[in-house]
């Protein structure tokens, strides 16, 4: 069995679930040893289960990503252990689909540091050492909220928006050191995060009639591109920002 990413180590936020967790498992699946982030201690304890029982390595780090206490202490604890961060996944996020008059500020300001603040601050965290060692690979989990407007969730999109534009400018910084920084942008994927919307027949119909692929993306898929993104075969892919949609930003309609 292929384990391209053999002897490298990488750090996972939100890793508990949906999008996080089928990284964590496919990075592990291609030999990495994995820092799975969560403020879920118990359920990170069941995923690092099953990784270990495949075969694969895993260690988890309890913490708040938007804590900057928090994460430097998860940071330092997994260097600690396994002597450096290789690959990092800002992965962690959240949305609540408000329109722009009913976002308060404390709703702006707290999704703002979930979706954007706090990937900068781990970059930050982690890059260090990626760049003392001239090679990192920092791969941002975006949306296509980030690309195109859609009906709600101004303030998910500004931080979506946001991370693209930190993933261009660190990869212009920290290209020259040996790292790479890019971003993935998904459409609609089956997640705890968009199984209310999705629920609603009328609303997924819609989603589907504006996929030229006619279909979801799975967490599966998005984990593949993002393994991808960390292999030494993609040394130089950089700073990109690349939709996972089938087809959406393409057609450019939502209805």
């Amino acid at each position: 069995m292929e384990h391209p990413l053999a002897d490298r180590t990488a750090i996972v936020t939100g890793a508990s679930r949906g999008i996080g967790l089928a990284i964590a498992e496919r990075l592990a699946a291609d030999g990495a040893h994995v820092g799975l982030v969560a403020r879920s201690g118990d359920v990170l304890a069941e995923v690092s289960e099953r990784i270990l029982a495949r075969g694969g390595g895993a260690t988890v780090l309890q913490a708040d990503i938007t804590d900057p206490a928090s994460s430097e202490a998860a940071v330092r604890r997994f260097v600690g252990l396994q002597g450096r961060v290789d690959i990092l996944v800002n992965n962690a996020g959240g949305n609540v689909r408000t329109t722009a008059a009913e976002t308060d500020l404390e709703l702006w300001n707290r999704l703002l540091t979930l979706g954007l603040t706090a990937p900068f601050h781990w970059s930050q965290l982690c890059g260090e050492g990626m760049r003392e060692r001239s090679w990192g690979r920092i791969v941002n989990i975006g949306s296509v909220a980030g690309m195109t407007a859609l009906p709600t969730g101004a303030a998910y999109a500004s931080a979506k928006a946001g991370l693209a534009q930190l993933t261009k400018n660190l990869a212009r910084e920290w290209g020259p050191d040996g790292l790479t920084i890019n971003l993935v942008a998904p459409w609609y994927v089956p997640t705890p995060l968009t199984e209310g919307v999705l629920s609603d027949p009328g609303f997924k119909e819609a989603v589907l009639g504006c996929t030229p692929s006619g279909r979801l993306g799975t967490p599966a898929e998005i984990a593949a591109a993002v393994a991808f993104l960390c292999r030494e075969e993609a040394g130089w892919v950089n700073g990109v920002t690349l939709p996972l949609d089938g087809g959406f930003t393409a057609a450019s309609f939502y209805p």
